[in-house]
């Protein structure tokens, strides 16, 4: 065993997914957040079969799986809330895992926290990284305290708007608005709602998420040309002008939303960098690399398999250049399939097409994601 160095900038899904895994496999990890609080944002996510497999390969998915909402199967329903069919969310027998599931953002990131702290890696707070530079087979990282250091390796897990890829790819895209805004509500969570929900047909994609056994999540795709934000106290009344044209169970929430209901509201943005997603010792991950929209569902679990695959190319070090060249071989193409296929289905979303044509897609790409990365 050839014990690494290994820093970690960003402490989200992938960054903590990364610290966990590279030290359970024995390397010195140091993990850095630019939040002095190391909050979480944001009301719940939906979690595919992949990511669940993800998370039982981390160790967590017990405590997932008492504390969120694991199931199978998508009810889509239409405008008025009649149920149409069930998407099947496949997985592997042999996997032993639930088809999706759904949690609150803080619930999984005390899950994930916990671990990487029985994991002994050292978490510091309220810093990034100000300066890298390659040294031979190392790499020097500046922080923004002013401190410096040395590392085999340095992972960049800093999301969407990554200082990291600023640094290591100056002239790397910028994430593009796809003119859709993303909306998502917390509320409490009816006996029907038995599983997840997709409500088609209507002016927006809505859907309905169970995060717990008496907690759900409403998210609304909303179609504009131009991307937007809102004052926090005009979310609910926008809210409910969206849900206005629909019935049942949807219109029902749209007219009750209050401000004590936990509402966000974000423009979605998106891009995918072209290979290889690393310089030297240095690699981004997760949302760094390849940020994704929400229409699979998938970007929490590509974070947490980015990290899971790199310590398994890694293994005990002896080979950093060959890893990371095995991990680009290993991820490329899953990750552009989930970024493509979910812009696309955004697309189709705000261009109104049939629901057979928006939820075709859905079920494809579930099927492929089922394999074994």
């Amino acid at each position: 065993m050839q014990q690494k160095k290994i820093l970690v900038v960003g402490g989200g899904i992938g960054g903590m997914s990364a610290a966990i895994s590279l030290a359970r496999s024995g390397h010195a990890v140091e993990l850095i957040d630019l939040d002095p609080q190391w909050r979480v944002y944001g009301a719940g996510i939906t979690i595919t079969g992949p990511t669940l497999r993800a998370f039982k390969a981390l160790g967590v998915l017990p405590e997932i799986e008492a504390q969120a909402y694991t199931g199978h199967g998508i009810q889509v329903c239409s405008a008025d809330g009649a149920r149409l069919a069930v998407l099947p969310t496949p997985v592997r027998p042999e996997d032993g895992i639930p088809g999706c599931g759904g949690i609150m953002r803080p619930v999984l990131h005390k899950i994930l926290s916990a671990r990487v702290a029985a994991a002994g890696v050292k978490v510091r707070l309220g810093l990034s990284v100000e300066k890298i530079e390659q040294v031979h087979d190392q790499v020097e990282a500046e922080l923004t305290d002013g401190t410096r250091d040395r590392y085999d390796l340095v992972i960049g897990a800093d999301g969407l708007f990554s200082r990291m890829r600023s640094l290591l790819f100056p002239q790397a895209p910028a994430p593009q608005y796809t003119g859709q805004s993303a909306w998502r509500a917390q509320l409490p969570r009816p006996p029907e709602i038995d599983r997840r929900h997709f409500f088609l047909g209507g002016p927006y994609k809505v859907g309905l998420t169970p995060v717990s056994k008496d907690r759900m999540y409403m998210f609304l795709l909303e179609n504009s040309p131009e991307k937007r934000r809102l004052p926090d106290a005009s979310l609910p009344q926008e809210l409910e002008r969206l849900t206005r044209s629909y019935g049942g169970i949807i219109g029902d929430i749209g007219r009750s939303l209050t401000a004590e209901n936990t509402i966000v509201q974000r423009p979605l943005e998106a891009f995918l960098l072209p290979g290889p997603w690393f310089r030297g010792r240095v690699l981004l991950i997760g949302d760094a690399a390849h940020p994704t929209t929400p229409q699979l569902a998938s970007g929490a679990g590509l974070a947490a398999e980015d990290a899971l695959v790199l310590a398994e190319e890694l293994g005990d070090g002896s080979d950093i250049d060959g890893a990371l060249q095995r991990y680009m071989a290993r991820r490329y193409e899953r990750c552009l399939l989930v970024v493509q296929n979910s812009l696309e289905i955004g697309r189709r979303e705000q261009a109104g097409r049939p629901i057979a044509e928006q939820t075709v897609l859905v079920e494809q790409s579930l099927k492929v994601l089922a394999e074994p990365i």
